[in-house]
């Protein structure tokens, strides 16, 4: 049996304060978040988590980019399926960003607050975006995708904001987030007229 080396140790130290981190913060928010309560939850020394992130503010940080980079994953994924047509896989991507915050609020405050100007923050951010992109021209093609794009991702987080606060009720509007989000693709599929009259 391999021996375990001290970097080997320490990721795994790093990954266990990380892991901890995201639970804390799923039950309670960022408030719930300090460096001693991940320590504990951790099961390492006090002294542990400060070895391995300069402040709480560095430790969301690492949340926020943990979470970009897994629903970059999956964004990714659903582009990989060709078995599905370019405007359902477009479709279900945006519902994965909504489910997000559907089931961990939390953390999709976290990525949506959190500074974006360090560069790992950039490049997860980045890769979601790079990847959304393609889906959206996809559908719309490459030179519309841009500002389609940014319609979708705000209207989803306009979607998900609502229904977080409890404004989406569907008795009020009588339609569904999922409803919602295809009327969206739907329009953007046809090619929206004020869109296409603007300069």
């Amino acid at each position: 049996m391999a021996a375990v080396t001290r970097t080997e140790t320490a990721e795994a130290t790093r990954q266990a304060l990380v892991r901890a981190a995201s639970e804390l913060l799923d039950q309670g928010g960022p408030d719930a978040v300090t460096l001693r309560a991940v320590g504990a939850r951790a099961g390492v020394s006090r002294g542990a988590p400060y070895g391995h992130f300069e402040n709480k503010g560095h430790l969301l940080a690492q949340l926020a980019i943990n979470a970009w980079s897994s629903l970059a994953d999956d964004v990714e994924h659903l582009r990989a399926n060709l078995e599905s047509t370019s405007d359902i896989r477009l479709e279900r991507a945006v519902l994965a960003l909504i489910d997000v915050a559907r089931r961990r609020p939390h953390r999709y405050a976290l990525m949506f607050s959190a500074p974006a100007d360090t560069p790992a923050a950039l490049k997860a951010a980045g890769r979601l975006e790079g990847v959304f992109l393609a889906l959206v021209a996809d559908v719309v093609g490459e030179s519309d995708a841009p500002r389609y794009g940014a319609l979708l991702m705000s209207s989803a987080h306009g979607i998900a904001g609502m229904e977080l606060s409890g404004h989406l009720a569907k008795d009020t509007w009588r339609v569904s987030v999922e409803q919602l989000v295809h009327m969206l693709i739907d329009a953007i599929r046809h090619g929206i007229p004020a869109a296409r009259d603007s300069p």
